[in-house]
């Protein structure tokens, strides 16, 4: 009796997860999928792929996304917050948050990016407590 052909490894959930995290962080850096993969000497088609999910990203080729990010390799294996409803992802999806996020990777002055953040933040407290005061009000 002939042995069946070993099947190939199924992808997880947790390469899924490095793949979305690939995304994101790529996205953040403004680098497109061609530039990642010529980057990385492949097709932007197998980009793809380990940012879906589709196929396994080794441990060498993870090594060689991290640096070409400048993140260390264990950002690709970091938990979800929490919620699960803030990560990478789905907060790239907001309009603007992309443009948002590149603006201020462009700001090289540390001082200038805690200001920005703080002002950012600040916003965002005066929003949500405006909304808040809406409910309250029955507006």
């Amino acid at each position: 009796m002939a042995n069946p052909t070993p099947k190939p490894k199924q992808t997880t959930a947790i390469d899924h997860g490095v793949g979305s995290r690939i995304a994101f962080l790529r996205a953040a850096n403004g680098l497109s999928q061609s530039a990642l993969a010529s980057a990385l000497g492949v097709s932007f088609q197998q980009v793809q792929k380990y940012e879906t999910g589709k196929n396994r990203v080794g441990a060498g080729r993870l090594q060689a996304i991290a640096e070409r990010l400048g993140v260390p390799v264990a950002s690709f294996f970091d938990p979800e917050p929490e919620t699960g409803l803030e990560n990478g992802p789905t907060l790239l999806r907001v309009s603007g948050s992309l443009e948002l996020l590149r603006a201020y990777n462009q700001i090289l002055d540390d001082q200038i990016r805690r200001d920005v953040l703080a002002l950012v933040k600040s916003a965002a407290r005066l929003a949500h407590s405006r909304a808040a005061d809406r409910i309250a009000s029955g507006d």
